[in-house]
């Protein structure tokens, strides 16, 4: 069953979402909606043609820092000091060419005007964040997400250069900020760093007792 949202700052129980995770429809991307959404393992998922549509899958696929696999070629890189990383200096670049990028098997791109701004407002009260790579002071790569607890709600990332988005996430992992990451969708390259799936009750475990 999927619910539809009103004004109401609330949503239904994430075990009631549909086998794909569509838990519920409507409502805004207000900050308070959007804190909520996310402290029950919930976010959104839409497209320019569709109302908000909220998702809480069943399986997440996920990494923890612990686990990072960082492969040979990859340490050589981060040594060699190619790339130049920050942190929160460039969220809406970052954002932005995360909504602009041509991707593999999509059409268009899902960071709508309306998930931008909200995005970016999360980012200016302090609960979105971004991680930006350089090369010859021009932004080649990078990621963003929403931070809750020790947990990174992962949205999205961008490459312009090889191997940019993964050298962004490795500094992620390496920031001891972070119990786990949330990745939301399967990718093959996550999946060699050490990003696997767990149920919805481990990923609440955590995200819980890191809140």
């Amino acid at each position: 069953m999927i619910f539809r949202l009103d004004e109401r700052l609330l949503f239904p129980d994430p075990e009631l979402a549909e086998p794909d995770g569509l838990l519920a429809v409507g409502g805004d991307l207000s900050t308070e909606r959007l804190l909520l959404a996310y402290q029950n393992g919930i976010f959104p998922w839409y497209g320019d043609d569709t109302p908000i549509l909220w998702y809480s899958p069943h399986e997440r696929f996920v990494l923890f820092p612990a686990e990072l696999k960082v492969s040979k070629s990859m340490r050589q890189l981060l040594r060699s000091d190619t790339f130049r990383i920050t942190v929160d200096t460039s969220f809406e670049k970052v954002i932005t060419a995360c909504s602009s990028i041509n991707r593999n098997g999509q059409d268009g791109t899902w960071i709508t005007k309306e998930m931008k701004a909200a995005y970016i407002k999360l980012h200016n009260e302090g609960f979105a964040h971004s991680v930006e790579v350089w090369h010859q002071n021009n932004l080649v790569g990078g990621l963003y997400g929403v931070k809750i607890g020790a947990v990174f709600c992962g949205e999205s990332m961008f490459s312009l250069v090889s191997n940019a988005s993964k050298i962004a996430l490795i500094h992620l992992c390496h920031s001891r900020l972070y119990q786990l990451i949330d990745c939301q969708v399967h990718t093959g390259h996550l999946a060699s760093m050490g990003a696997k799936l767990i149920s919805r009750k481990e990923y609440m475990d955590v995200l819980r007792k890191e809140i």
